[in-house]
């Protein structure tokens, strides 16, 4: 490993391991290097990452009883998943590592590492941190004015004009309030309290703030 750019701080980490863990966590390191000869070191969140033209590649960790390695990038761990190597009793992607034995061949640890690393030089890699961000919740379409709230508006001429002049957030507070009545007794009762307090010109939360 001379030839290899190494981290002091990765140094220290391994040697802090335990036993049972320092052999695992070297081999990793090798592989690392080996796979992706560009590969830089450095410790975030308390534990070491390998970086490669400013994108992590990889983090391996270790505990008191198991070590971990995980590849970062939506890329490779689509071929991971493919390959059926992804494990979930652990954190990372290969599970509960409690002994060389436990990893997959030099092979194919060289092949992944080497994969991923293509996905940086191509401009197909995507941050995992990213891809959450990105993902954009369904927005949840709001409820419509149901019929009985309608016809009970419609026999109160106040209302009916109060109603109208409400701004889109107020009447939406009160069909809002009415469609989440669970039981048909409730909301009789909320569409009750609704025609009265609009055709006074209140608006859901009057007692907090005015339309």
């Amino acid at each position: 490993m001379a030839t290899h750019k190494l981290n002091s701080k990765v140094d220290g980490y391994i040697a802090k391991a335990r036993p049972f863990a320092q052999p695992i966590m070297a081999h990793l390191r090798e592989l690392v290097h080996k796979g992706c000869p560009g590969v830089e070191e450095t410790i975030k969140w308390s534990r070491p990452f390998f970086e490669y033209r400013g994108a992590i590649l990889c983090n391996m960790s270790a505990f008191k009883e198991h070590c971990s390695f995980g590849f970062w990038g939506v890329e490779i761990g689509a071929v991971l998943r493919e390959a059926k190597v992804l494990r979930g009793d652990g954190m990372g992607s290969l599970g509960r590592i409690t002994s060389l034995d436990d990893l997959p061949s030099d092979k194919q640890m060289l092949g992944w590492i080497r994969e991923a690393a293509e996905f940086v030089d191509s401009g197909q890699y995507t941050s995992p941190i990213a891809a959450r961000r990105q993902v954009v919740k369904p927005k949840k379409a709001a409820p419509k004015k149901s019929a009985q709230f309608t016809a009970a508006l419609q026999k109160n001429k106040k209302a009916v004009a109060a109603f109208a002049a409400f701004s889109p957030s107020c009447k939406s507070e009160y069909v809002e309030w009415i469609a989440e009545a669970k039981r048909p007794e409730t909301r009789d009762k909320r569409i009750a309290t609704a025609v009265q307090w609009i055709s006074e010109g209140k608006q859901r939360n009057w007692k907090y703030q005015n339309c």
